[in-house]
Parts: C-alpha cells; sequence; structure tokens
C-alpha cells in the first residue's frame, strides 16, 4: 500500500515507536543468505521508502544498480577472478579511504573484536590466511543473496552528500527488515570499482559508494548468529543543562 502525504504526516500512530524500533534492532550484517527470490516489485518499493531519506537542499544523491541473477553471477564471478589472483588484486584500489590510515583506540579495539568473534564462530584461527581470504571474498558472490545493490554517487558532490548517502542506505536497510528482508552492507566492493564500473557501464561522472546484498537470511548459518556490542548512551553522549 502506497501512503499519500497526508497518510504520512497525520496517520502515523502517536507515541508507537515499536515498528521502527524493531527495525533498528533487529537489522543485522547477514553473511550468509537463503536462495529464496526477492521480487522486483518488493525491492522497487524498498527503493521507494528509502527515497524519502532527507538530504540537504533535496539534492538525493544516490544512484543505485539492482542485480539479480545472471548479472549478478557476472559481476561477482569477475571480481573474484581478480580477488583470488594475488598479482591482479594488487591493481585494485579502493578510490577513498573509508577507514582511517591510523587507527587508535576504541575504534581498533571494536574492528579486532567483531572481526575475531565472526571468525571465531566459522572456526577461522588467527593464522588461517586462507580461510580468511576465502570468508572476505564471500562479500564479491553477495553472501549469496539474490539480489545484490551497487550504489554510486556523481564525483561533482561533495562530503555532506556522503552524510546524507548514509541516511539513505540506512533507511534502505530498514526498509527491508520492515519487510522481513535482511541486508549487508559492503564497503568491500570499493576496492574493485573498475570492474563495477566496467560490467555496470558505469558513467565516468559516477563513484561508486558501496555495494549490499538484499535476501532472507539462512538461519542455520552460524556466522549469522553474530550480535555485535554497542557502546552505551551514557559513552558517547553528554546531557548539558
Amino acid at each position: 500500500m502506497t501512503m499519500n502525504l497526508s497518510q504520512r504526516r497525520s496517520d502515523l500512530p502517536p507515541g508507537s515507536p515499536d515498528a521502527v524500533d524493531a527495525a533498528i534492532l533487529t537489522r543485522r550484517s547477514i553473511r550468509a543468505f537463503l536462495p529464496t527470490p526477492v521480487s522486483r516489485a518488493t525491492v522497487e518499493e524498498i527503493l521507494r521508502v528509502a527515497s524519502h531519506a532527507p538530504s540537504g537542499t533535496n539534492t538525493q544523491p544516490w544512484q543505485v544498480c539492482v542485480l539479480s541473477g545472471a548479472a549478478k553471477e557476472r559481476l561477482s564471478a569477475r571480481i573474484l577472478a581478480a580477488y583470488d589472483d594475488p598479482v591482479e588484486r594488487a591493481r585494485h584500489a579502493e578510490e577513498y579511504a573509508y577507514y582511517p590510515t591510523e587507527w587508535r583506540s576504541p575504534y581498533i579495539d571494536r574492528r579486532r573484536k567483531v572481526g575475531w568473534d565472526l571468525y571465531g564462530l566459522l572456526g577461522i584461527g588467527k593464522v588461517d590466511k586462507e580461510r580468511m581470504h576465502h570468508q572476505h571474498g564471500r562479500n564479491y558472490s553477495f553472501f549469496d543473496a539474490p539480489v545484490g545493490l551497487i550504489f554510486t554517487i556523481d564525483r561533482v558532490m561533495q562530503q555532506g552528500s556522503w552524510l546524507d548517502y548514509g541516511m539513505f542506505l540506512q533507511t534502505v536497510m530498514l526498509a527491508a527488515r520492515a519487510r522481513g528482508l535482511d541486508t549487508c552492507p559492503q564497503a568491500a566492493f570499493t576496492q574493485f570499482h573498475r570492474i563495477i564500473a566496467d560490467e555496470l557501464a558505469l558513467p565516468a561522472e559516477q563513484m561508486v559508494v558501496c555495494g549490499m546484498s538484499l535476501g532472507h537470511a539462512d538461519p542455520g548459518a552460524v556466522e549469522n548468529t553474530l550480535v555485535t556490542e554497542r557502546e552505551s548512551v551514557a559513552g558517547f553522549a553528554r546531557f548539558l543543562e
């Protein structure tokens, strides 16, 4: 059902945040999906809802390529071929720095913990480089999700538009949860932006922001039991009166 503007503004029940809170609190990065198809109509509805995310002066800087079937498999195969070849992989680098060049606490501690928690669930030891490589490579098959999303932005847009983009991505993920679906946002795709641009025939002015897997979580996959810890409100907020 599609709401009109007056419904969105006045017909929402006051003081009933349960559904929104549930979508936020149950959203997790899923790393194993079932092959259950997701219809184009459902994806279109998720993106339609997400298009209402805020952006500075309504610039709406997001562009999305939706991949499924053979198109998704072709992109995955090309990236995995480069990823599995050390010489070829070395020729590919991210266009923008997602992570800091110099880590410090508490960020490095959180990063290490989630990594080793995931590897612990999968039984991957600290010296098992081959299995680490394979697990990271699962990003490029969209963790077997039936739908893969590639997000791009016009190169002329500046830092504020990237902040807007983050709000759009979060809204995509929450709209998916509201429909019983799961996601995994993936910065891993940025390393292979040249392959993505070629395979998807992206215009030169478009830059890859990230990828995202979309589908139904595999309830039997141990990696999907990972729950990340969150800092308490007292740890990151100050209340001044």
